[in-house]
Parts: C-alpha cells; structure tokens; sequence
C-alpha cells in the first residue's frame, strides 16, 4: 500500500494552506527571481514534467529556503520516483518550518519505512496521524497499515492488530491488510509469514477476514469463522489463541478461557495464552488467574508486562508485600504509564510505605495532568 503522486499532488494544496513564505530574498533582483520561478517549478509539476519541476525547485530554493510549499513539493515528487533518501532530506526541511502539520510528518514516514528506518518511521507516522491529516481518506489507511507494519516488526502485535483493525472498517478486502491483521493475531513476525500462494497463507487470509470481522463488531461472524476454521485445521499454530481472542472481545469469558487453555495444551511454552488468561480473570477471579500469570512470569522474565499482570492478581488477592516487587519493575519498564504507578501507591499503602505511596501517587497524578502514557501490553 503506498500514496500516489495524484493523491499527493491533491494533498499539496490542503497541506500548505497557512504555510509562512517568510524570507525574503537578499536583493531586489533574488527578490523578483524567485516568484517567477515558484511559479514555472508548479506549473511544471502540474504538467507532469517532473524532471523539469525538480530543477526548478531546487533553483527557487536555493533563494528562500525557507519556502515550506517548494520542499514539501520537492519531496512529494521525489517520494513517487522511489527517491526515498532524497524525499526524506526534504520532507525533514518541512518540518520546522511547518511544525503542526501531520501530513508532513505521514509522508517523512513512509520515506523512512522504504529506507528501513523503522524506528523514525514509527515515530514520525504515530505523530502525524496524532496531529492530524489533510483531508485524504487514501493517505490515512496508507499512514495506518504502514504503522501496523512497523508495529508488528516490534514485536507489538495487541498494537499492531488494533492498527490493521482500523484500516480494515475502511478497506475490508485489501488482502495486505488481512494478511498484516492475520499475522497479528497469530502474533506472527513478519518473515514468519506462510509463502504467498501456500495453504497456509490461504488459511492466514481467512483468520485476518475473521478478525476485520471482530473489528467491525460483527462479533457473530468473526466467531463462526474462527470456528470452521478450527474444525478444518485444529492444529494451526496459534488459531486456538486468535480464537480467543475473538470469544474476549465477545464477552464470551469462560469459552475465550477454553481456547487459551487449548493453545497451552498445543503449545506448553505459550506465555501470550497464558497472560490472556491471567488478563481476562483478572477481578473476576484472580485467585485462579494468578497461577497463569507466574507461569508467564517464569517462561518469560524479561516481559514487563507480565511482571505489571503478576503485580495486579497479587493485589486484587491482598498479597500486596508480593505484589510491590512486580509493580516496581513494571515501573521502570513503563516510567509513562500512570495506571502502573496508581497501582503501585496503593500497593505501598497497603504495606504501609507512606513515603513510597506518596511518591508514586504524586507520579500518577503528575502522569494524569499531561496524559502521555507509554501502553503496556506485549
């Protein structure tokens, strides 16, 4: 999934709208030179003649750099020519010169994602999208999937389904898209994806229609899938899991149970099926979700999610001497996270650590005031 240069072109006068063409030229004659050649460097872009557009451009910004509408155009040009490096370096002039515009950021991104920079690319996707798009209902599915993408290479596949799963109510039979929301309930890297054209990724297509289902709310459907789909494959890795997955979003709780427990079954060493269990008892009965999550712990001690979950059964059950430890490496794993610190006060309360339940409710408090959490999840 990518942009095109119409969609581009289109976004280029939404994009500019309010852009400062400050800087004036150093002499009367760079002054008048510089009209006159934003203007030709347009009319040549519009007309498709882009090599002459490029030159132009360059030649116009050369006298006012700080032209935001001429690097803007520069690199969406370059961007639909695959001149990633290119487009980047000029898209990156954008944004200081432009520093609340998301679209800007959006397509610096997917320069970056070609250039396998995936951790810029992430960055400067969540915060386009999070400042906001021109109008381009293309350009927002193409941000969305490539974050799922990016998300999904992370290891971050509960982030990454929930990516997908919003490009999927917009575009329902993209086969990338179903594929991308597949391989996430699967929790499936990339690279582990089945061969295009195999059996394998037939039944994958499958699984990431039945979860576009569940993210459309068709809770029905998406459950009637995942079970025809076990009758023929019951043992295709992690189908048990996705189900699961699908019966929790359901309300189904005691049956989404089931399934994690199959998958457990299937797959002794699971720590994702493990901690939906733990997840998913969690204040209806953590008594008998505790032992789910010191398993996960134990299989897995460098996931901080698990030792946050382990912490949260170990307090809902008065454990709470137990549960400080836990808490606090979850703590430093999610120093932005306030639901962390909150149960982290209440825990040293508890015990009877006043300082330590100060100075934890006075981070919450401070986290809640700016509202940036890091998300907690694996």
């Amino acid at each position: 999934m990518r942009v095109g240069l119409v969609a581009i072109a289109s976004l280029a006068a939404a994009s500019t709208a309010g852009w400062a063409q400050a800087a004036i030229g150093a002499s009367q004659s760079r002054a008048g030179a510089f009209p006159s050649l934003a203007a030709k460097a347009a009319a040549a872009r519009d007309a498709d003649k882009l090599d002459e557009a490029v030159s132009l451009f360059r030649k116009a910004l050369a006298l006012r750099p700080s032209w935001a509408e001429g690097w803007w155009s520069l690199g969406t040009i370059e961007y639909d020519r695959n001149e990633y490096a290119s487009a980047a370096h000029d898209l990156e002039r954008v944004l200081p010169l432009a520093p609340k515009d998301g679209t800007a950021r959006v397509m610096l991104g997917l320069c970056e994602f070609e250039l396998d920079q995936d951790k810029a690319a992430l960055l400067h996707l969540q915060q386009g999208l999070d400042m906001g798009l021109a109008d381009d209902a293309q350009l927002q599915e193409v941000a969305l999937y490539h974050e799922g993408v990016l998300l999904q290479r992370a290891g971050q596949y509960k982030l990454a389904q929930a990516t997908f799963g919003a490009v999927c109510k917009a575009d329902s039979e993209s086969g990338p898209v179903l594929d991308g929301l597949g391989e996430s309930v699967l929790r499936l890297a990339p690279q582990q994806a089945p061969a295009p054209g195999s059996e394998n990724a037939a039944v994958l297509r499958r699984i990431g229609h039945a979860a576009c289902h569940g993210a459309m709310k068709k809770y029905d459907d998406a459950n009637r899938e995942y079970a025809e789909l076990l009758s023929t494959y019951p043992d295709f890795p992690n189908l048990h899991y996705a189900y699961g997955l699908s019966l929790v979003e359901s309300k189904e709780i005691a049956q989404a149970v089931e399934q994690f427990k199959l998958q457990i079954a299937a797959d002794e060493k699971n720590v994702a099926a493990r901690l939906e269990i733990a997840a998913t008892l969690y204040k209806v009965d953590s008594a008998a979700a505790l032992p789910y999550a010191r398993q996960a712990v134990a299989l897995n001690p460098q996931l901080p999610f698990a030792h946050y979950l382990l912490g949260l059964l170990l307090l809902d059950t008065d454990d709470y001497a137990k549960a400080i430890p836990e808490l606090e490496i979850a703590a430093k794993a999610f120093p932005k996270e306030k639901k962390v610190f909150f149960a982290l006060g209440s825990a040293y309360a508890r015990a009877g650590r006043r300082q330590d339940a100060a100075n934890a409710r006075a981070a919450f408090g401070r986290l809640n005031a700016e509202s940036a959490a890091e998300t907690t999840t694996y």
